[in-house]
């Protein structure tokens, strides 16, 4: 059997390398999926859709372990150096980014099926805003990675603040409306996860940023990451 030339095995290696960044694409495609539906099933007090939510969590783990897999064997095999090396190992990380992303997106969306039974408790306009927020930065750091590009993931790693605000603006709502009425407490402590969650979201597509500018560029952001004042926040263990 004739053994590859080396034309041929750099060209297979760099179709495993668009193959690794497809994954993740793949994985990032469904987490915003997850997210966008877990809000939406709040919104709409849908639970259905929470349930699908939750169901296909399970897709998401999958794929992590195949990811993982992957880029175990292009190591094992590749034994890459530089800046092929970063990549991949960022991908293995971002991968298991995602994978929380779609825990917190489920646990919201088994949360929303419990808020669908309670009276509702003010408006929910936040939520949606801060679900948007999420997705965007989300989907900015996916492409970033796929695209090679620190520009546009230092743009994401820098606009996580606005989501920290309106965090703390619905926590202080909810904190008033359970002070105002003990009835409000249920529902409104369910929410004040859900928000958190919401917020951890957030959290990790700004990992997934921070991991994207090392893979391009070879260090971490020079500066501190923006953040706002959590300092309202009492479920810090959100999960």
């Amino acid at each position: 059997m004739p053994q590859d030339t080396p034309g041929h095995i750099v060209k297979s290696y760099e179709g495993e390398l668009k193959r690794l960044r497809e994954m993740i694409a793949r994985m990032g495609g469904l987490a915003e999926r997850q997210v966008a539906d877990s809000a939406e099933a709040l919104v709409r007090r849908d639970t259905d859709l929470a349930a699908e939510v939750v169901q296909r969590d399970v897709q998401l783990d999958a794929m992590e372990r195949e990811v993982e897999q992957f880029c175990v064997r292009l190591l094992a095999l590749r034994q890459p150096m530089a800046q092929d090396l970063r990549l991949i190992v960022a991908c293995m990380k971002i991968s298991q980014d995602l994978e929380r992303i779609g825990d917190y997106a489920r646990n919201g969306a088994k949360r929303a099926i419990v808020v669908s039974q309670q009276a509702l408790t003010g408006s929910l306009n936040g939520f949606e805003r801060m679900a948007e927020l999420v997705q965007e930065n989300l989907q900015g750091a996916i492409d970033a990675l796929v695209g090679d590009d620190a520009a546009k993931a230092d743009a994401v790693w820098r606009n996580d603040e606005p989501i920290d605000g309106i965090y703390n603006g619905i926590f202080r709502e909810l904190l008033t409306f359970m002070m105002e009425d003990p009835r409000n407490i249920t529902a409104a402590t369910h929410l004040l996860f859900i928000a958190k969650n919401m917020e951890r979201i957030g959290d990790h597509a700004t990992n997934i940023a921070e991991r994207v500018h090392y893979a391009v560029l070879g260090e971490m952001p020079g500066e501190e990451r923006p953040k706002g004042d959590n300092s309202h926040s009492a479920v810090a263990g959100a999960r």
